[in-house]
């Protein structure tokens, strides 16, 4: 409960702020640690995906509504926090859901962007392939490093159109 209450407390902070926008790859280092507790790479890809379905969907962050699914072969949830922390989707806010119903053989994750308002959105797939060279950007490099290099790599996750 304290971690929720953490989370909620920095999320109202960084929008208050306008730290939620991510101006430089240091905030959003420092947002990513305080609201999750550490920033493994599984935080700047979840960042990554709620910042690409707000460009594709041209909305500004609350204006979306997120599903993220689960995997029983991903180590964590942690890609709902980044996509939380890019996207300003919140349990609380009922604009963000963790859903029972799990990702499909071979994803890590699934985590679904659509306009709050309803329509269409973007249904992004995390591979499992993926997680090896997660672990490696977690193993090898430090917090900015594990940012960047998430930032750069191919193939970390496939995207289409969700009805």
């Amino acid at each position: 409960m304290r971690n929720v209450m953490v989370a909620v407390v920095a999320a109202s902070v960084a929008i208050g702020t306008g730290i939620a926008r991510g101006e430089t790859p240091d905030e959003w280092v420092t947002l990513g640690a305080r609201v999750h507790g550490g920033f493994g790479a599984f935080i700047p890809l979840g960042i990554r995906i709620g910042l690409d379905g707000l460009d594709r969907l041209k909305l500004k962050p609350r204006e979306v509504l997120v599903v993220y699914h689960d995997s029983e072969k991903s180590p964590c949830a942690c890609f709902a926090d980044g996509v939380a922390i890019a996207t300003v989707a919140s349990v609380g806010q009922r604009t963000l859901r963790i859903d029972p119903a799990k990702a499909p053989e071979g994803a890590a994750a699934v985590i679904v962007v659509r306009p709050r308002q309803g329509g269409a959105g973007f249904r992004y797939t995390i591979p499992l392939s993926a997680l090896g060279e997660l672990g490696k950007m977690n193993r090898e490099l430090d917090p900015r490093g594990r940012y960047d290099a998430v930032m750069k790599a191919d193939g970390l996750f496939e995207v289409a159109p969700a009805d």
